[in-house]
């Protein structure tokens, strides 16, 4: 088939959606459908989420079906739409009055009546879809809870899959995060500040947060023991995942979260926190990994727990690869394709 995957893109911004949207095309193409991407520009903040969601109604998009992933692609009218969402508009719904250091939506008239409207407008727009399918159960709980909309959640393997394998763990926790204010990349730094057994921390990845980091690292006296190297290769990162400990990821309420089944499938357990969304979906505690409180202390004792266990944190690593073994695009691709 001519297929069409939509997606949304927030400029000079490259993430964890941008990376799925360029693998599903691969995986369509893989399937022998001659596939294409089409992003349009997006606006989040109050007074302009509306901008783009009518753009999407005007474009023409010549496809036998569309594959529409992240708010607001999923506007775009064809007779053949089928949604696989990786989120909504967030800062609307679940981040509205509760996070503002990443939402803008109060409890103002004009915040409420914004909400109101994008809830009528995203009911008429999945309604559309022959199906929607979910990229995690966090999503579909969302999706159900604001929206009255059922949908089937879809996991999906994460970018460089084939490439990730188990190495010999060295003393260090590795962290990978986009540097803005709901991944939390912060924790590692203040949990470094408790942990007592030694280990050692590298985080890495790009964001607005990365030199306050820097800096914060440098005033807690820890820049010998935390690495904050900013962005890496794939080839670097691939290396970094094999020879870690374990991976500490804690973001707020995440989505799906590529750095667990990253983490997973190079054999490592992951210490994340008890409201971190999609991560917990993966992460059994004391099994795959821990599950924490979130705070700097219970972070620094996880790692500590790490340290002093490395039979165990092999362990964990090896159940958590057995655990992400059967993740398949052509999978994905079968059940978004005959929906």
């Amino acid at each position: 088939m001519d297929i069409a995957v939509c997606g949304a893109q927030k400029l000079y911004m490259r993430g964890g959606a941008e990376l799925h949207q360029d693998n599903l095309v691969a995986a369509l193409e893989a399937a022998g459908h001659r596939a294409e991407l089409v992003r349009l520009p997006v606006a989040w903040e109050k007074g302009r989420i509306f901008d783009s969601p009518l753009a999407w109604r005007m474009i023409p998009v010549d496809a036998d079906l569309v594959i529409a992933t992240n708010f607001p692609s999923y506007f775009v009218r064809h007779p053949n739409k089928v949604v696989w969402l990786l989120h909504q508009q967030r800062s609307a719904y679940d981040g509205a009055d509760s996070r503002a250091d990443w939402s803008d939506f109060g409890l103002d008239d004009v915040s409420l009546e914004e909400q109101r409207q994008l809830v009528e407008w995203d009911n008429i727009a999945l309604s559309e879809a022959r199906e929607i399918f979910t990229t995690s159960d966090v999503v579909a709980d969302r999706l159900a809870r604001y929206n009255g909309l059922k949908s089937t959640t879809l996991y999906h393997p994460p970018p460089l899959a084939g490439q990730l394998h188990p190495g010999e763990a060295e003393d260090f926790i590795l962290a990978v995060n986009r540097f803005d204010a709901n991944k939390r990349p912060g924790l590692i730094v203040e949990a470094m500040a408790h942990e007592t057994s030694g280990v050692r921390a590298v985080s890495v990845g790009r964001g607005v947060l990365l030199d306050e980091l820097r800096a914060r690292t440098e005033q807690l006296g820890l820049a010998d023991r935390v690495a904050l190297p900013g962005f890496v290769r794939d080839e670097e990162l691939i290396d970094l995942f094999a020879r870690c400990l374990g991976v500490l990821y804690a973001p707020a309420d995440e989505d799906y979260g590529y750095v667990t089944v990253q983490a997973f499938l190079a054999g490592k357990p992951v210490i994340t926190a008890i409201d971190s969304g999609g991560v917990l979906e993966w992460v059994e505690d004391g099994v795959t990994g821990f599950v924490t409180d979130g705070s700097p202390r219970e972070l620094g004792r996880a790692f500590d727990r790490l340290a002093a266990d490395p039979a165990k944190a092999r362990e964990m690593g090896a159940e958590a690869r057995r655990r992400v073994a059967d993740l398949s695009w052509a999978t994905v691709v079968e059940r978004l394709t005959s929906a």
